[in-house]
């Protein structure tokens, strides 16, 4: 939002459940963040993620503000950084995360605009108050609050690593000289894995809703593209008789057999893509664990990569879209599939490898993860394998 400040517009500005920005309109740089609380600060950005808390709203004047922040832009156009960014020791948790976390979060960890966005809504609450008084108390309260609101166990804890690691990088930065939550634990809860692997039937089921979506998808592309020739207009690109009608049934069947995440899939360009060698690799610089891994492919997902190939010509990525949501829902419904989300494809690939057999730690490597323990969600599908161990011991 980017209006003429004036003292009634500030005042008119009412705090909403999620902290916000209004920008002035006369000087570049000068913007009001209004959070839930209601206190409102004046901030002014001299660059994409550097910005600084400079006074506030009732305390100091618009025009204050304006010369304030000029003058600091101008620093900064000058010599790089403003002399005001020369303060490194923050006053409160929200000068701390504005000026400190949020550009280093942006450019180091994997989710940064996800997180960033929950550390805003759960704890803008606490912005106003000086760094060093975060306590384990104002957490529990937080902790409690959740709870009674029906939010589960999982998810809070979730909410206190994020907060447990903007706090520690205050710590490392030496704005605190000892972590405040140190000696608050995260909730106990069960760590039973939902594993949700397609049945037999539901499989076949799924499929046959693919084939069917596509044939619908083109003979609706043969119908356009009659009505558009007898009219004169161009024709849309046609589709092969075993082409597919859109992105969702090669990322589907590719996902199905390599175990890949929907992010991973989004991302692969054809350059990672070896299909004479039935290899696909998976860079570090979007996978999960931030290291490259090379995914086998099988003969079903070669075979889908070299059709969706000749039908998409010389796009840079696989598959350039942004969601799949919609059409993965429609897709489900006429498939009868229930309670399925799209990473549960990535657990039918593993579940399907250990009930065939395949050792855990191989299906590790292939789903990227760190460590054995993820990988230990799939072990109950192979009861064989514990039986057999059992049955060495002799009487």
């Amino acid at each position: 939002m980017r209006i003429k400040l004036t003292p009634a517009k500030l005042a008119k500005a009412a705090p909403a459940k999620r902290p916000y920005e209004i920008h002035d309109a006369e000087v570049r740089g000068l913007l009001v963040r209004v959070q839930p609380s209601g206190v409102k600060s004046f901030i002014v950005s001299w660059r994409r993620g550097r910005r600084k808390v400079i006074g506030r709203v009732g305390v100091h004047t618009i025009e204050q503000m304006r010369l304030k922040a000029k003058r600091i832009v101008i620093d900064a156009e000058e010599h790089g950084e403003p002399s005001i960014a020369e303060r490194k020791r923050a006053g409160t948790l929200g000068e701390f995360y504005i000026d400190h976390f949020k550009s280093h979060a942006k450019a180091h960890h994997k989710d940064a605009d996800g997180n960033l966005k929950a550390i805003e809504t759960e704890f803008g609450h606490l912005f106003d108050r000086p760094l060093a008084s975060v306590s384990p108390f104002d957490f529990e309260k937080y902790r409690q609050k959740k709870l009674k609101a029906g939010v589960k166990p999982q998810t809070i804890n979730r909410h206190f690593d994020r907060l447990h690691a903007l706090l520690a990088k205050a710590v490392d930065w030496k704005h605190l000289s000892k972590h405040p939550l140190e000696d608050l634990k995260r909730a106990k809860v069960d760590e039973e894995h939902r594993v949700r692997f397609l049945s037999d039937d539901e499989e076949k089921r799924l499929r046959k809703a693919l084939a069917a979506r596509d044939a619908k998808m083109r003979r609706e592309r043969e119908s356009a593209n009659k009505w558009r020739k007898a009219r004169g207009y161009p024709l849309f690109p046609e589709v092969a008789e075993d082409g597919f009608g859109d992105h969702l049934t090669p990322m589907v069947l590719v996902s199905m057999n390599t175990g890949m995440r929907r992010g991973e899939l989004r991302q692969i360009a054809w350059a990672d893509v070896d299909l004479s060698h039935g290899v696909v690799t998976i860079r570090g610089g979007y996978a999960k664990s931030r290291r490259t891994r090379h995914v086998p492919l099988n003969a079903e997902a070669v075979d889908v990569l070299h059709r969706w190939k000749r039908q998409t010509g010389e796009a840079e990525r696989v598959f350039g879209i942004a969601r799949v949501d919609k059409a993965w829902k429609a897709l489900l419904k006429v498939a009868k599939v229930s309670e399925f989300r799209w990473h549960d494809l990535r657990h039918h690939f593993a579940s399907r490898l250990v009930m065939a057999g395949v050792d855990l730690n191989t299906v590790r490597e292939l789903l990227g993860h760190a460590d054995l323990s993820m990988t230990l969600r799939y072990a109950h599908l192979a009861p064989e394998h514990k039986a057999a161990a059992v049955a060495r011991l002799v009487a």
